[in-house]
């Protein structure tokens, strides 16, 4: 099991962004977390070989320019990306963006609580589960 975990965290909504990071700070000593507010950013990040790639990705559905799901295609599309776990983390329970993430291959869905208490939890219930999880070892590890 790793001692700890890389997130990229994918938002573009500032407020979600800074609660979920706030959410994990909880486990500071274990998540180091590095945030994008857009699919692009995010894109030119990942695809730069000189940054150690996230052991897995948390995405947005919505979100202006290229959505969580363009992000997720491009993600997928890349063979030195398509690994990396990706979990949409979102406020949509529309059942069209549920089936649509899993046809584009998502490792996980998460419905964002609506209490910052209940989605401090999820948040310590992901932590818990990524960090007993093996990752792929890759040439940027």
């Amino acid at each position: 099991m790793p001692q700890s975990i890389t997130v990229l965290l994918i938002d573009d909504n500032p407020a979600d962004l800074m609660l979920a990071q706030e959410a994990f700070s909880e486990h500071g000593d274990r998540v180091n977390v590095i945030s994008h507010s857009n699919g692009l950013a995010a894109l030119t990040y990942l695809r730069d070989t000189q940054q150690a790639l996230p052991n897995v990705i948390v995405l947005d559905v919505n979100m202006p320019g290229m959505s969580g799901f363009e992000v997720l295609g491009a993600i997928r599309e890349d063979p030195e990306l398509r690994h990396l776990p990706v979990v949409m983390l979102t406020t949509s329970s529309q059942a069209k963006d549920i089936d649509t993430a899993y046809d584009l291959i998502t490792s996980s869905y998460m419905v964002k609580s609506a209490k910052f208490a209940d989605f401090v939890e999820q948040i310590d219930q992901f932590v818990k589960y990524w960090l007993g999880s093996q990752f792929k070892r890759t040439r940027r590890s």
